[in-house]
């Protein structure tokens, strides 16, 4: 069993699985969901696990079994991460407000490319 007794490493390794979580691209906005600002919290406890809570941008969203899934895989995929919880909340809601834009990136747009108004 892989153990991570210090404080300091394990706040680390909780940055490094917040980077890795870049690389989960929500299908319907096109951007990575850090960015996005669906990710709420991320941990790693002294056993390994690493632990997320995070949202999506509506209740019922068709891709929140592939985002929670994508999380999970690129949580896993750390060094020094033996295994993730992926826990979804709507409280509080998601609110585009809540995205991060990097300098000379456009903010991604609010609403799905595929979204109507019908």
């Amino acid at each position: 069993m892989t153990e991570i007794p210090e404080t300091a490493g394990r706040e680390s390794l909780a940055d490094t699985v917040r980077e890795a979580l870049r690389g989960v691209i929500d299908p319907e906005l096109g951007e990575n969901v850090v960015d996005l600002g669906l990710i709420y919290f991320v941990a790693v406890d002294d056993r390994a696990t690493a632990h997320v809570v995070m949202t999506t941008t509506t209740r019922g969203c068709p891709a929140v079994g592939y985002l929670k899934d994508g999380v999970e895989r690129a949580a896993t995929a750390v060094p020094g991460v033996v295994t993730a919880e992926v826990a979804m909340t709507y409280d509080p809601p998601w609110t585009p407000d809540m995205m991060s834009v990097s300098p000379g990136r456009p903010r991604p747009a609010a609403k799905p490319r595929f979204w109507r108004p019908w």
